[in-house]
């Protein structure tokens, strides 16, 4: 199946009298938001590998590809990008966009004007902040304990004065807010959310202690427990499906709630890499038809044995199977099934369907789930084809600060439904022709509702 990223980028100036275009799209960066050992076996060490981002060359183009055809971008792209640079762009952007485009020296803006403030990396944090609740006293918590990554950024046993003051301050807003937090949680999921602050608090407790003691390497991992604890009463807070799908989508698979996938990726020709497993949390709440229809297909091993066919350090992608069909073939009705595209908006309380957000005016929305996070999950589709994504899906490798929320060329274009939140740094050492040898839903395959696989045929 044809599928195409639009990537127009915006033209900047740092002069009246000169400019220069580029591209700002392919470094490589990521966030650990892992507690679990890593489930990647190699055949050196097995650590965490972070690489260094290149700012010195970056792409002047990207496209991705059709397979029957490379299309150029249209001049509407090009206006849109203008749009969204907030008046800090001009001149006219170049229309052509092969595949095989090399690489320049950018001339970069002073970012500063572009971005408002640090933009949220980090999977987890963002599953968190997208979660349809609002409850001031359980952020309150979140906060300080998510600024703890901030304070480990000074190096030495300095930084862990900082931590023990993200750690007061966090603990002061459980003390003071506790009620207010209990006030909150859903009714059939409170047993459950209380249990989670009990251990909230020892766990606290247990890495006051580790910052007095100078563990500076036994922080993370307990800050990322307690931070999976905070997402748990979060989540408890969330008291069935927010909203009513549109009518013309009731009858599709639908992921009403979020639901966790493993999928493990033969790796070859790599000496340091045999094979990994990736961890994805799924968004339903945000999503429901997008994640809804990936589960469906997910539960009928549409992607077992499945060729990587994109990894191009900007995305890794995955196509279609061989052969002449375009997407997923559903077997009760032999036709591709395809979904609508789906962007949930900042502040809305159900997403908007079937439309870009450029396309209704939208140019500076917040989508609830941007694409910040070194392993954004996405839909493919057809460059002018709202409606047309099937099957295809790819996981982008960028550096935020670059490209920030709505101020990029795919936010409000191409629908977001999950991030890699294990392993995700590992995505970089994909390359075309490693294979996907399964991929399994760990857990929340009950809130898919309208599941097809289940139909026989």
């Amino acid at each position: 199946m044809a599928a195409a990223i639009l990537s127009c980028w915006s033209l900047y100036t740092t002069s009246k009298s000169s400019s220069s275009s580029s591209l700002f799209n392919k470094p490589n960066n990521s966030i650990d938001y892992n507690i679990r050992i890593s489930q990647c076996s190699s055949n050196n060490v097995s650590v965490r590998r972070f690489r260094p981002i290149c700012s010195s060359h970056v792409p002047d183009r990207f496209q991705f590809t059709h397979k029957q055809k490379v299309r150029l971008s249209g001049i509407k792209e090009c206006v849109i990008s203008v749009a969204l640079a907030v008046g800090l762009i001009t001149g006219v952007p170049t229309l052509g966009f092969p595949s095989n485009a090399n690489a320049i020296a950018p001339v970069l803006p002073d970012l500063a004007v572009l971005i408002s403030g640090p933009p949220i990396k980090d999977p987890g944090a963002l599953l968190r902040y997208a979660l349809p609740i609002d409850n001031k006293a359980i952020r309150e918590v979140q906060k300080p304990l998510e600024d703890i990554t901030d304070s480990l950024k000074v190096s030495g046993v300095k930084a862990l004065d900082s931590v023990e003051r993200n750690l007061k301050q966090a603990s002061r807003a459980l003390k003071q807010g506790k009620s207010m937090i209990i006030a909150g949680l859903a009714e059939s999921k409170k047993d459950h959310a209380i249990e989670l602050l009990a251990k909230l608090e020892v766990g606290m407790d247990e890495l006051q202690k580790i910052a007095e003691d100078r563990k500076r390497e036994a922080v993370i991992p307990k800050q990322k427990e307690l931070l999976q604890y905070v997402g748990g009463v979060e989540e408890d807070m969330v008291d069935g499906f927010p909203y009513e799908v549109p009518e013309e989508y009731q009858n599709m698979p639908l992921l009403k709630g979020r639901a966790t996938v493993d999928m493990k990726v033969k790796v070859k020709d790599n000496p340091n890499l045999e094979e990994c497993v990736f961890r994805i949390v799924l968004d339903g709440y945000n999503a429901p038809v997008t994640a809804g229809n990936f589960i469906d297909l997910v539960e009928r091993h549409f992607y077992d044995g499945m060729e990587i066919q994109r990894a191009d350090g900007f995305v890794v992608q995955i196509e279609d199977p061989e052969g002449l069909t375009e997407g997923f073939i559903d077997p009760s009705t032999e036709k591709t099934r395809t979904i609508p595209l789906e962007i949930m908006v900042e502040g809305e309380k159900a997403p908007v369907y079937g439309v870009t957000l450029e396309d209704i005016g939208l140019y500076k929305a917040q989508t609830k789930l941007p694409f910040n996070a070194f392993g954004t999950m996405a839909m493919a589709r057809e460059e002018f084809e709202n409606n047309s994504a099937s099957s295809q899906v790819f996981w982008l490798l960028k550096e935020s600060e670059l490209t920030p929320s709505n101020a990029n060329i795919l936010d409000g274009r191409y629908a977001v439904f999950g991030y890699v939140t294990q392993n995700e740094d590992f995505l970089a050492d994909l390359k075309v022709g490693d294979v996907i040898e399964s991929v399994q839903v760990v857990s929340g395959l009950d809130n898919l509702v309208n599941p097809s696989y289940k139909i026989a045929g």
